[in-house]
Protein backbone atom coordinates (compact mmCIF):
# COMPACT_ATOMS: atom_id res chain seq x y z
CA UNK A 1 0.00 0.00 0.00
CA UNK A 2 2.91 2.18 0.57
CA UNK A 3 4.67 1.38 -2.69
CA UNK A 4 1.24 2.65 -4.24
CA UNK A 5 1.25 6.08 -2.31
CA UNK A 6 4.55 6.53 -3.18
CA UNK A 7 4.42 6.21 -7.14
CA UNK A 8 1.38 7.89 -7.00
CA UNK A 9 3.05 11.07 -5.34
CA UNK A 10 6.41 10.55 -7.80
CA UNK A 11 4.13 10.82 -10.42
CA UNK A 12 1.63 13.92 -9.43
CA UNK A 13 4.85 15.94 -8.82
CA UNK A 14 6.91 15.48 -11.82
CA UNK A 15 3.38 15.84 -13.76
CA UNK A 16 3.36 19.21 -11.81
CA UNK A 17 6.99 20.09 -12.96
CA UNK A 18 6.42 19.50 -16.31
CA UNK A 19 3.23 22.18 -15.95
CA UNK A 20 5.09 24.62 -14.49
CA UNK A 21 7.82 24.07 -17.19
CA UNK A 22 5.59 24.89 -19.76
CA UNK A 23 4.22 27.75 -18.41
CA UNK A 24 7.19 28.98 -18.04
CA UNK A 25 8.39 28.54 -22.02
CA UNK A 26 4.87 30.18 -22.88
CA UNK A 27 5.69 33.21 -20.65
CA UNK A 28 8.83 33.84 -22.13
CA UNK A 29 8.86 37.19 -24.58
CA UNK A 30 10.55 36.19 -28.17
CA UNK A 31 13.69 38.77 -28.71
CA UNK A 32 13.73 40.31 -31.83
CA UNK A 33 16.94 41.45 -33.71
CA UNK A 34 17.06 43.00 -37.52
CA UNK A 35 19.60 42.27 -39.71
CA UNK A 36 19.54 44.02 -42.85
CA UNK A 37 15.94 44.35 -43.00
CA UNK A 38 15.33 40.60 -42.17
CA UNK A 39 13.81 40.09 -38.90
CA UNK A 40 14.99 37.38 -36.32
CA UNK A 41 12.48 36.07 -33.98
CA UNK A 42 13.93 33.75 -31.27
CA UNK A 43 11.70 31.94 -28.96
CA UNK A 44 14.15 29.86 -26.01
CA UNK A 45 16.42 27.52 -28.54
CA UNK A 46 14.43 28.12 -31.70
CA UNK A 47 15.48 30.85 -34.05
CA UNK A 48 12.65 32.09 -36.59
CA UNK A 49 14.10 34.17 -39.14
CA UNK A 50 11.04 36.48 -41.21
CA UNK A 51 12.11 37.79 -44.05
CA UNK A 52 10.68 41.04 -44.57
CA UNK A 53 8.48 41.81 -47.30
CA UNK A 54 9.72 44.51 -49.64
CA UNK A 55 7.32 46.63 -51.73
CA UNK A 56 7.27 46.16 -55.78
CA UNK A 57 7.09 49.59 -57.49
CA UNK A 58 8.08 48.55 -61.25
CA UNK A 59 5.94 45.56 -63.16
CA UNK A 60 7.70 44.72 -66.56
CA UNK A 61 6.55 42.21 -69.39
CA UNK A 62 5.37 41.58 -73.06
CA UNK A 63 4.53 39.18 -75.31
CA UNK A 64 6.14 37.52 -78.76
CA UNK A 65 3.60 36.81 -81.83
CA UNK A 66 4.39 34.71 -84.90
CA UNK A 67 2.19 33.24 -87.63
CA UNK A 68 3.55 31.49 -90.52
CA UNK A 69 2.03 30.59 -93.88
CA UNK A 70 3.01 28.35 -96.99
CA UNK A 71 1.91 27.01 -100.12
CA UNK A 72 3.39 25.41 -102.52
CA UNK A 73 2.10 23.79 -106.09
CA UNK A 74 3.72 21.84 -108.67
CA UNK A 75 1.53 20.46 -111.85
CA UNK A 76 -1.87 21.81 -109.72
CA UNK A 77 -4.56 21.52 -112.32
CA UNK A 78 -6.96 24.07 -110.33
CA UNK A 79 -4.21 26.89 -110.35
CA UNK A 80 -3.01 29.05 -108.03
CA UNK A 81 0.46 30.43 -107.26
CA UNK A 82 3.04 28.44 -104.41
CA UNK A 83 3.20 31.34 -101.68
CA UNK A 84 4.77 32.11 -98.18
CA UNK A 85 3.50 34.55 -95.60
CA UNK A 86 5.20 35.86 -92.26
CA UNK A 87 4.11 38.28 -89.87
CA UNK A 88 5.70 38.65 -86.16
CA UNK A 89 5.55 41.36 -83.63
CA UNK A 90 6.64 41.94 -80.04
CA UNK A 91 5.11 44.39 -77.11
CA UNK A 92 6.83 45.63 -74.16
CA UNK A 93 5.68 47.37 -71.18
CA UNK A 94 7.83 48.49 -68.35
CA UNK A 95 5.30 50.83 -65.52
CA UNK A 96 6.57 52.23 -62.26
CA UNK A 97 4.55 53.53 -59.46
CA UNK A 98 5.31 55.33 -56.06
CA UNK A 99 3.33 57.33 -53.62
CA UNK A 100 1.91 60.04 -55.99
CA UNK A 101 4.12 59.24 -58.95
CA UNK A 102 3.97 57.05 -62.04
CA UNK A 103 5.62 56.55 -65.39
CA UNK A 104 4.36 53.89 -67.92
CA UNK A 105 6.67 52.78 -71.06
CA UNK A 106 5.45 50.67 -74.07
CA UNK A 107 6.91 49.66 -77.28
CA UNK A 108 5.56 47.69 -80.38
CA UNK A 109 6.96 46.54 -82.79
CA UNK A 110 5.12 44.28 -85.94
CA UNK A 111 5.96 42.86 -89.20
CA UNK A 112 5.26 40.82 -91.98
CA UNK A 113 5.62 40.16 -95.79
CA UNK A 114 4.57 37.83 -98.30
CA UNK A 115 6.26 35.91 -101.20
CA UNK A 116 4.45 34.73 -104.33
CA UNK A 117 5.99 32.94 -107.08
CA UNK A 118 4.10 34.26 -109.92
CA UNK A 119 4.85 38.08 -109.72
CA UNK A 120 7.13 40.62 -110.41
CA UNK A 121 8.34 41.93 -107.10
CA UNK A 122 7.91 38.34 -105.00
CA UNK A 123 8.44 39.70 -101.86
CA UNK A 124 6.12 42.62 -100.81
CA UNK A 125 5.77 43.67 -97.20
CA UNK A 126 1.88 43.83 -95.20
CA UNK A 127 3.21 45.11 -92.21
CA UNK A 128 5.12 47.13 -90.91
CA UNK A 129 4.66 49.31 -87.43
CA UNK A 130 6.99 50.67 -84.92
CA UNK A 131 5.62 52.80 -81.87
CA UNK A 132 6.90 54.18 -78.55
CA UNK A 133 4.86 55.82 -75.68
CA UNK A 134 6.54 57.01 -72.69
CA UNK A 135 4.28 58.65 -70.18
CA UNK A 136 5.05 60.80 -66.57
CA UNK A 137 3.16 62.04 -64.23
CA UNK A 138 2.19 63.23 -60.90
CA UNK A 139 -0.97 62.81 -59.03
CA UNK A 140 -3.03 66.04 -58.11
CA UNK A 141 -6.08 64.37 -56.48
CA UNK A 142 -7.27 60.77 -56.23
CA UNK A 143 -7.36 59.36 -60.51
CA UNK A 144 -6.15 62.69 -61.84
CA UNK A 145 -2.67 63.24 -62.68
CA UNK A 146 -0.71 66.06 -64.33
CA UNK A 147 0.79 64.34 -67.14
CA UNK A 148 3.55 64.28 -69.58
CA UNK A 149 3.34 61.88 -72.59
CA UNK A 150 6.02 61.40 -75.74
CA UNK A 151 5.29 59.13 -78.49
CA UNK A 152 7.09 58.52 -81.44
CA UNK A 153 5.82 56.35 -84.37
CA UNK A 154 7.75 55.43 -87.81
CA UNK A 155 7.75 51.92 -89.86
CA UNK A 156 11.27 50.01 -90.56
CA UNK A 157 11.58 49.73 -93.93
CA UNK A 158 10.56 50.72 -97.65
CA UNK A 159 6.93 50.73 -98.80
CA UNK A 160 6.07 50.42 -102.29
CA UNK A 161 2.86 51.15 -104.50
CA UNK A 162 2.75 48.30 -107.09
CA UNK A 163 0.96 49.66 -110.71
CA UNK A 164 0.77 48.73 -114.35
CA UNK A 165 0.90 51.64 -116.85
CA UNK A 166 -1.87 51.55 -119.34
CA UNK A 167 -1.12 48.77 -121.86
CA UNK A 168 1.21 47.01 -120.14
CA UNK A 169 1.90 43.38 -118.49
CA UNK A 170 5.09 44.65 -116.60
CA UNK A 171 4.38 45.26 -112.89
CA UNK A 172 6.49 48.47 -111.60
CA UNK A 173 6.43 50.11 -108.09
CA UNK A 174 7.06 53.68 -106.73
CA UNK A 175 8.58 54.40 -103.19
CA UNK A 176 6.02 55.70 -101.25
CA UNK A 177 7.51 55.51 -97.99
CA UNK A 178 10.39 54.78 -95.57
CA UNK A 179 11.89 54.67 -92.09
CA UNK A 180 11.69 57.91 -90.57
CA UNK A 181 9.66 59.16 -93.78
CA UNK A 182 7.52 59.00 -92.22
CA UNK A 183 8.07 59.85 -88.63
CA UNK A 184 5.61 61.34 -86.06
CA UNK A 185 7.07 62.60 -83.06
CA UNK A 186 4.25 64.38 -80.00
CA UNK A 187 4.96 65.73 -76.74
CA UNK A 188 1.70 66.52 -74.70
CA UNK A 189 1.50 67.91 -71.48
CA UNK A 190 -1.91 68.26 -69.57
CA UNK A 191 -4.48 66.31 -67.30
CA UNK A 192 -4.33 62.42 -66.63
CA UNK A 193 -7.39 60.57 -65.46
CA UNK A 194 -6.32 56.77 -65.08
CA UNK A 195 -8.47 54.05 -63.76
CA UNK A 196 -7.19 50.76 -62.99
CA UNK A 197 -9.04 47.96 -61.23
CA UNK A 198 -8.33 43.92 -61.26
CA UNK A 199 -8.27 43.53 -65.25
CA UNK A 200 -9.51 46.78 -66.38
CA UNK A 201 -7.37 50.12 -67.36
CA UNK A 202 -8.46 52.87 -68.27
CA UNK A 203 -6.23 55.82 -69.47
CA UNK A 204 -6.98 59.44 -70.91
CA UNK A 205 -5.02 62.63 -71.27
CA UNK A 206 -6.12 65.82 -72.17
CA UNK A 207 -3.44 67.92 -73.34
CA UNK A 208 -3.87 71.70 -74.55
CA UNK A 209 0.00 71.99 -74.74
CA UNK A 210 1.04 69.53 -77.95
CA UNK A 211 3.90 69.35 -80.27
CA UNK A 212 3.97 67.48 -83.56
CA UNK A 213 6.47 67.01 -85.48
CA UNK A 214 6.26 64.87 -89.28
CA UNK A 215 10.04 63.82 -89.78
CA UNK A 216 10.69 62.82 -93.80
CA UNK A 217 14.14 61.91 -94.07
CA UNK A 218 14.29 59.94 -97.25
CA UNK A 219 15.19 63.14 -99.71
CA UNK A 220 12.93 61.93 -102.83
CA UNK A 221 10.20 61.99 -100.73
CA UNK A 222 11.40 65.03 -98.87
CA UNK A 223 11.61 66.69 -102.48
CA UNK A 224 8.24 66.04 -103.42
CA UNK A 225 6.58 67.66 -100.09
CA UNK A 226 4.93 64.40 -98.80
CA UNK A 227 3.06 63.93 -95.91
CA UNK A 228 2.17 67.62 -95.72
CA UNK A 229 6.12 69.17 -95.03
CA UNK A 230 6.90 71.96 -97.35
CA UNK A 231 9.24 70.92 -100.18
CA UNK A 232 13.12 70.11 -99.19
CA UNK A 233 12.47 70.28 -95.43
CA UNK A 234 12.61 66.93 -93.43
CA UNK A 235 10.77 68.79 -90.47
CA UNK A 236 7.38 70.10 -90.01
CA UNK A 237 6.42 71.63 -86.61
CA UNK A 238 3.00 71.61 -85.57
CA UNK A 239 1.64 73.42 -81.98
CA UNK A 240 -2.18 72.50 -81.07
CA UNK A 241 -4.20 70.18 -78.63
CA UNK A 242 -4.78 66.40 -78.29
CA UNK A 243 -7.09 63.60 -76.38
CA UNK A 244 -5.15 60.44 -75.65
CA UNK A 245 -7.44 57.25 -74.55
CA UNK A 246 -6.08 53.67 -73.76
CA UNK A 247 -8.17 50.91 -72.39
CA UNK A 248 -6.81 47.19 -71.69
CA UNK A 249 -9.38 44.97 -70.37
CA UNK A 250 -10.33 41.13 -70.32
CA UNK A 251 -13.69 40.74 -72.32
CA UNK A 252 -14.34 37.37 -70.88
CA UNK A 253 -12.04 34.49 -69.89
CA UNK A 254 -9.01 34.17 -72.41
CA UNK A 255 -9.98 37.14 -74.32
CA UNK A 256 -8.41 40.48 -73.96
CA UNK A 257 -9.18 43.91 -75.99
CA UNK A 258 -6.37 46.65 -75.86
CA UNK A 259 -7.33 49.62 -78.00
CA UNK A 260 -5.89 53.98 -78.17
CA UNK A 261 -7.12 56.74 -79.73
CA UNK A 262 -4.98 59.64 -80.45
CA UNK A 263 -6.68 62.65 -81.83
CA UNK A 264 -4.65 65.85 -82.57
CA UNK A 265 -5.53 69.00 -83.89
CA UNK A 266 -3.35 71.68 -85.59
CA UNK A 267 -4.43 75.77 -83.78
CA UNK A 268 -3.93 77.12 -87.25
CA UNK A 269 -6.97 74.94 -88.52
CA UNK A 270 -8.35 73.85 -85.02
CA UNK A 271 -11.29 71.51 -85.61
CA UNK A 272 -9.43 69.60 -88.26
CA UNK A 273 -8.40 66.13 -86.87
CA UNK A 274 -5.60 63.69 -87.00
CA UNK A 275 -6.62 60.64 -86.02
CA UNK A 276 -5.03 57.78 -85.28
CA UNK A 277 -6.57 54.68 -84.04
CA UNK A 278 -5.69 50.81 -82.31
CA UNK A 279 -6.86 47.91 -81.81
CA UNK A 280 -6.23 43.99 -80.58
CA UNK A 281 -8.10 41.34 -79.69
CA UNK A 282 -6.03 38.69 -78.06
CA UNK A 283 -7.74 35.16 -77.89
CA UNK A 284 -5.50 32.61 -76.06
CA UNK A 285 -6.05 29.40 -77.38
CA UNK A 286 -3.49 27.60 -74.53
CA UNK A 287 -0.17 28.93 -73.13
CA UNK A 288 1.13 29.48 -76.30
CA UNK A 289 -1.15 29.23 -79.31
CA UNK A 290 -3.72 32.50 -79.60
CA UNK A 291 -5.64 34.04 -82.31
CA UNK A 292 -5.29 38.27 -82.80
CA UNK A 293 -7.02 40.88 -84.27
CA UNK A 294 -5.44 43.83 -84.92
CA UNK A 295 -7.25 47.12 -86.06
CA UNK A 296 -5.28 50.03 -87.33
CA UNK A 297 -7.17 53.37 -88.70
CA UNK A 298 -5.38 56.80 -89.56
CA UNK A 299 -6.84 59.78 -91.09
CA UNK A 300 -4.37 63.00 -91.14
CA UNK A 301 -5.42 65.46 -94.05
CA UNK A 302 -1.67 66.30 -94.80
CA UNK A 303 -1.62 62.67 -96.26
CA UNK A 304 -2.42 62.06 -99.55
CA UNK A 305 -2.92 58.83 -100.81
CA UNK A 306 -2.28 57.37 -104.48
CA UNK A 307 -5.29 55.93 -105.65
CA UNK A 308 -5.72 53.06 -108.55
CA UNK A 309 -6.65 55.86 -111.48
CA UNK A 310 -3.26 57.77 -110.37
CA UNK A 311 -4.83 60.55 -109.22
CA UNK A 312 -3.85 61.96 -105.39
CA UNK A 313 -6.37 62.20 -102.56
CA UNK A 314 -6.96 62.48 -99.06
CA UNK A 315 -8.41 58.61 -97.09
CA UNK A 316 -8.95 56.88 -94.52
CA UNK A 317 -6.04 54.58 -94.07
CA UNK A 318 -7.05 51.11 -92.43
CA UNK A 319 -5.14 48.02 -91.97
CA UNK A 320 -7.04 44.99 -90.60
CA UNK A 321 -4.81 41.82 -89.72
CA UNK A 322 -6.00 38.51 -88.03
CA UNK A 323 -3.14 36.00 -87.00
CA UNK A 324 -3.69 32.57 -85.61
CA UNK A 325 -0.44 31.43 -84.28
CA UNK A 326 2.30 31.03 -81.79
CA UNK A 327 2.09 33.52 -78.70
CA UNK A 328 3.90 34.22 -75.99
CA UNK A 329 3.23 35.96 -72.66
CA UNK A 330 6.24 37.04 -70.34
Amino acid sequence: MIRHITCLLFLFLTSMHWVSAQDKITDVVPDTVLINGDTLVMLGDSLIIKEEIRPTFWKTGGNYNLSVQQVSLSNWAAGGASSFALNTGVNLFANYKKNNKIWETSLSVNFGFNRQSDRSYQTRKTNDNFKFVSKYGRELSKGFYLSTQLEARTQLLEGYKYFKENGSDIESRNLISDFLSPGYVQSSTGLNYQKEKDDFKFSSILSPFTGRFTIVLNDSLSQAGAFGIIPGDKVKPEAGASLGTSIDMKIMKNVNWKADLNLFSNYGKFGNMAVNFNSTISMKVNKYISTRIETILIYDENVYIEMDDGNKSRAVQLQNLINFGLGIDF
